[in-house]
């Protein structure tokens, strides 16, 4: 274990690429003052919770739980004090904390979101939290920064760690635990099921808002459906195109470097899969609408969507997080009940059907987790850094935390829309 060591204002953290990680390589300046203030803060936070932390060179603080190993509380301190929990994953990018089960730590503070942070602060949210980057709003050329640099890292960098469909989204089991030699077939269980809900079948025209790299259209032109599919990930599309190809699909699959706003026609179903995420607040009402404005009458939507509930939603929205810094920029979750208000106040959509199986997305983030560990040198040699490793080992372990602790879910949403039926 490392032992604490002084902390200068601007300390370099060994191993750490200073260009590509600047926020990591370096503590923030802090004074001994506000270091030890945060100190007070995290363990008022920790206490009473089902938890347990040592900090190196002052023992163990908490009744019992989950072991958290702070390496360098300084630095931690410092972090949690300037950053908040953009400074806590900082953190542990920066390697100056750990748990032997990083999942059970973060599911312990996931469940207690609503009451880490004390409440007068909590009040005071405005004030003292992040906001978001006014370039990262999901404006057309806004939404195109943003999905290329979650998406367009290295479609190799996926492969190693999804299954062979290649599907970046809650899988649909049979049954507990899953295991990963099954992981196939739960997702195909899944885009299944939504092609199902929205009746796609024999010369069904159907938009896919939101590619992924193709494994949907692909099932759904098996079917005999015509397939219209948007992406703004260059990589997804290159991939989804020689996929298209290699199935001899491509008279019945049309796959569009295009932002969902920009779309045109007429369809009889419509099928999005976890792409509400990246729009944003500001855009749902145009998200929907554009869903509603390319369905024809009669016509199905079939959505799957995380969400989150409605009143952390409402707290957490304007804030910029860990999450928003160094994976999913400009992204926002969802609660159910914003999405079905969007819909109802926007659209000539009406909600049919609702299903919940957020269980299911923890076992597939553990089986992606756990993949993405034991190809760590398979990472590497694709140029990705330890701090890279890092910092996807907690995007990984920090979601499925967020599932089983039921802070997220994940639905499948049927709409219809009245009218004739092609």
């Amino acid at each position: 274990m490392r032992t604490a060591e002084p902390l200068t204002a601007r300390q370099a953290r060994a191993g750490v690429d200073p260009a590509r990680w600047p926020d990591v390589a370096v503590v923030p300046p802090s004074s001994r003052a506000r270091a030890a203030a945060a100190g007070v803060l995290v363990r008022r936070a920790l206490r009473g919770l089902p938890l347990r932390a040592r900090f190196a060179g002052s023992g163990t603080f908490g009744g019992g739980g989950p072991l958290l190993e702070i390496h360098d509380p300084r630095a931690f301190h410092a972090r949690v004090g300037t950053g908040g929990l953009v400074g806590f994953g900082e953190s542990y990018m920066a390697g100056e904390w750990d748990a032997p089960d990083l999942v059970a730590v973060l599911t312990v503070l996931a469940g207690h979101a609503a009451d880490l942070v004390a409440a007068p602060l909590q009040r005071l949210r405005r004030l003292w939290a992040p906001r978001h980057p006014h370039a990262e709003r999901n404006t057309p050329d806004g939404s195109r920064s943003n999905i290329s640099r979650h998406y367009d890292l290295s479609n190799d960098l996926f492969a190693l760690f999804l299954d062979d469909t290649l599907t970046y989204s809650s899988a649909v089991f049979r049954g507990f635990p899953a295991s990963r030699d099954l992981l196939v077939a739960a997702q195909r269980r899944k885009i299944d099921r939504l092609l199902d809900l929205a009746g796609v079948g024999e010369g069904t025209r159907l938009l896919e808002i939101g590619t992924g790299w193709g494994e949907l259209a692909l099932r759904a032109a098996a079917r005999g459906a015509c397939v219209t599919s948007l992406t703004l990930s260059r990589e997804q599309r290159a991939l989804a195109r020689e996929r298209v190809r290699a199935a001899g699909l491509e008279d019945r699959v049309s796959i569009e470097l295009c932002d969902y706003r920009e779309a045109g026609g007429e369809y009889d179903a419509v099928v999005s899969v976890e792409m509400i995420e990246a729009v944003g607040a500001e855009f749902w009402p145009v998200y929907f609408r554009t869903l509603d404005a390319r369905l024809a009458p009669g016509g199905r939507v079939a959505l799957q969507a995380i969400t989150m509930p409605h009143e952390r939603m409402l707290a957490s929205r304007d804030t910029f997080t860990w999450i928003h810094k160094y994976v999913f920029p400009g992204g926002l979750i969802p609660s159910t009940r914003a999405i079905e208000e969007t819909v109802r106040d926007h659209t000539r959509l009406r909600p049919a059907r609702r299903d919940a199986f957020g269980a299911h997305y923890a076992e597939t983030l553990r089986l992606w987790r756990e993949r993405f560990t034991t190809r760590a040198e398979d990472v590497e040699a694709l140029g990705f850094d330890e701090t890279f490793r890092r910092l996807w080992t907690f995007y990984l372990a920090y979601s499925e935390a967020g599932f089983r602790a039921g802070y997220l879910d994940v639905q499948q949403y049927l709409f219809t829309k009245e009218g004739a039926v092609r």
